[in-house]
């Protein structure tokens, strides 16, 4: 056994793993993702992460299925992906100029065992202008992302610096993803 899925449909996963130079499949599943709001940052990610790789394993428990999710916290308040342009532009407003956490968890799933984890990413933003904060949201690139921006494309110049895992703020904490698949027996080719 060897197959590793990718339960996600996001670009930008896919390329980190591609990165990695891993045959994988992509099976894009579709869960609940409300949580109950007593639990902690790292227990949402982690709970939502593990939703999304049973729901694949359940029709493929022949593989290693890799689920993940990533929310942004800033005022002890979790930002999910904005719904819509006014909403892009308030998420923006509240990280402006102040340090924020990433919480990006994952949930690798076997037949024979399981694992789930997170990483937290302290990020500190510039100040922005109404100006740059709306013209960043007319790019169309928050709307799929957590906390209404992506580090790697252009919301690289929204980030003064980080404190932690890079990947994990992109959407997937790589290091750490290849060592828990070896852990639990996963071949890698190289």
């Amino acid at each position: 056994m060897n197959n590793l899925i990718l339960a996600s449909s996001s670009p930008r996963r896919k390329e980190l793993l591609e990165n990695l130079h891993l045959s994988f499949a992509i099976l894009s599943s579709e869960v609940d993702e409300s949580f109950d709001p007593g639990l902690s940052p790292e227990e949402v990610v982690m709970e939502l992460a593990d939703r999304k790789a049973r729901k694949v394993f359940q029709e493929n428990q022949d593989a290693f299925v890799i689920g993940s999710d990533t929310v942004v916290v800033a005022n002890n308040q979790i930002l999910g992906k904005p719904s819509d342009e006014a909403e892009a532009i308030s998420m923006l407003q509240t990280l402006s100029g102040k340090q924020h956490e990433v919480y990006t968890g994952v949930s690798i799933v076997t037949k024979s065992c399981s694992t789930k984890f997170y990483e937290k990413t302290e990020v500190w933003f510039w100040e922005l202008t109404d100006d740059m904060i709306r013209s960043y949201v007319k790019s169309g690139e928050p709307f799929d992302k957590a906390g209404a921006y992506g580090i790697q494309q252009l919301g690289s110049m929204l980030v003064k610096k980080i404190h932690g895992d890079y990947f994990a703020v992109v959407g997937l904490p790589v290091s750490r993803t290849i060592r828990e698949l070896k852990r639990l027996g996963y071949q890698l080719p190289y």
